[in-house]
């Protein structure tokens, strides 16, 4: 469905309607829970963005399934049918049970054929916060008797290692402008298409290296949201955060060679399209920013890099640079210092710089 939007917050319309979609998925995952969680509801619309209040629902129809389906919690047939009085049952170990032995590997039959799948720790910590989020409001909100949510037991995530982050290295960085720029290392195929969006590619690589922005960031990026004059754009971080950022030299030449050479006067003002004129899609940036880090990276495609990846690049660099940590931490958008922190050292060749530079014979050489 498409919709008409009218609005005077200043948000690209994009941003809207990919709110409006999850708000929507949102809604039909409710009509499929139990009654007793609407107040839930309300309150996941109030209180988180709509990303995470999606990834939430998802997380509980999925626990939901498992209580009717994998126990003897439930006689109801539907998840519809559950009641407040089957689920004020559990304890703290069922919930520990299903997310610490269930959820960690579980079989599925889809189509004749059984699957496996496996969370890790991450996806583990992402399924305990949303249980915790329900039975701490259920208990708040007087539907159950006890809150639970104290009971979890917690899932161990490994400290990121700085020397663990993977990024691109200066020089790899000069060889993907290169490759970008020249087509070098491309197939036959794959250069019919780059003649055609040689200047889009580059524009969105230098966005990314420049500025460290996130794949939705840079994909949701509108012609109305540059000012030209000013040399600055606007970008919408998470939570709907607006942020204005500068223009360089580099980034503003790419920039007009691509208005001027490929875009042309379509009508959509999405900043970055397809060959079909429409917004490129999140999808076909990751595939394109794969690519052409394969290639600077002299590797095969499928160990090409990610957007994120690009960003961590972003953060890297500058920090190699000399720039401070928490202006890092300003243009980067991170919410914490330690997570700029992660970025400060992974510098190639580290370890044997340190240690080649530390004799303690004098005379060693």
């Amino acid at each position: 469905m498409d919709y008409r939007i009218n609005t005077k917050s200043g948000k690209p319309e994009q941003l809207l309607r990919e709110e409006i979609e999850m708000q929507k998925s949102l809604k039909d995952i409710e009509l499929r829970m139990p009654l007793f969680m609407r107040d839930y509801f309300i309150f996941l619309r109030g209180s988180v963005s709509p990303a995470t209040a999606l990834a939430y629902a998802g997380d509980l129809e999925f626990f939901f399934t498992y209580l009717l389906t994998e126990t003897r919690f439930s006689k109801a047939e539907k998840m519809k049918d559950l009641t407040l009085e089957e689920l004020n049952q559990l304890r703290a170990r069922d919930l520990n049970e299903f997310i610490g032995d269930y959820c960690r590997r579980y079989y599925k039959e889809i189509d004749g054929q059984m699957h496996v799948f496996e969370n890790n720790n991450t996806s583990l910590a992402r399924k305990r916060s949303s249980l915790s989020s329900l039975f701490r409001f259920l208990y708040r909100n007087e539907q159950l008797s006890e809150d639970l949510s104290g009971g979890l037991n917690p899932i161990r995530m490994p400290k990121p290692q700085p020397d663990a982050i993977k990024r691109l290295h200066e020089d790899e960085i000069l060889d993907l402008l290169h490759i970008v720029e020249t087509g070098e290392g491309l197939s036959d195929r794959e250069r019919i298409y780059w003649e055609k969006t040689r200047y889009r590619d580059r524009a969105i690589l230098l966005f990314f290296i420049t500025y460290g922005l996130r794949l939705r960031e840079l994909a949701n990026l509108d012609l109305s949201s540059f000012h030209f004059g000013r040399k600055e754009f606007t970008v919408y971080r998470k939570r709907d955060k607006a942020s204005t950022l500068p223009l360089n030299e580099t980034t503003e030449k790419a920039l007009e060679e691509y208005l001027q050479l490929e875009r042309g006067e379509a009508l959509d003002d999405a900043l970055f399209l397809s060959l079909q004129g429409r917004r490129i899609t999140q999808r076909a940036i990751r595939d394109l920013v794969k690519k052409y880090t394969a290639l600077a990276m002299k590797t095969t495609r499928s160990q090409g890099y990610s957007p994120h990846k690009l960003r961590a690049t972003a953060a890297s660099t500058l920090i190699e640079r000399g720039f401070s940590i928490y202006d890092v931490q300003q243009l980067m958008d991170h919410d914490n210092v330690t997570t700029t922190q992660l970025y400060a050292a992974p510098r190639k060749n580290v370890k044997e710089d340190i240690i080649m530079n530390f004799e303690l014979d004098p005379d060693a050489k």
